[in-house]
């Protein structure tokens, strides 16, 4: 039985030490920053409401060449997740990732860049420097 203890008396300092070795490593990642920029138009606004199931980041109205944007971290667990219900004159609700862990972690690096346009939603590649066209309005 004393030689179990000492077995477990040695593992939790091992625990311990990987748990604050993956929060430093977190916490060296760094903030990201989403941004979504409406290019619709001129005169064309894009309304817009982001959230993630902690954070609601509230409604907003986009006129025609600005943006919005916010910066968070992602959490320990690798699951962060931002949405966006937006909408435009032909478009009345549509709602898109902007920021999903398992797709952008390596995509967007720092941060991701959506444009939105007439045709549909483009996102930024932060590895190759490409903007790549990611969703089409529904008919």
């Amino acid at each position: 039985m004393e030689e179990h203890k000492g077995g477990i008396a040695m593992i939790t300092p091992l625990i311990t030490l990987l748990l604050i070795i993956g929060l430093c490593i977190h916490a060296v990642e760094g903030a990201k920053h989403v941004s979504i920029k409406n290019k619709l138009g001129s005169g064309k606004n894009l309304t817009l409401h982001c959230q993630s199931k902690d954070d609601d980041l509230g409604k907003h109205n986009i006129a025609y060449d600005d943006e919005f944007g916010w910066d968070f971290n992602d959490n320990i667990a690798g699951t962060t997740l931002f949405f966006c219900n937006l909408g435009w004159e032909k478009v009345g609700d549509y709602i898109f990732d902007a920021y999903s862990f398992a797709r952008d972690k390596v995509r967007c690096d720092a941060g991701c860049s959506w444009l939105v346009a007439a045709e549909g939603i483009y996102g930024l590649n932060g590895k190759t420097g490409f903007w790549e066209f990611i969703y089409y309005w529904p008919n």
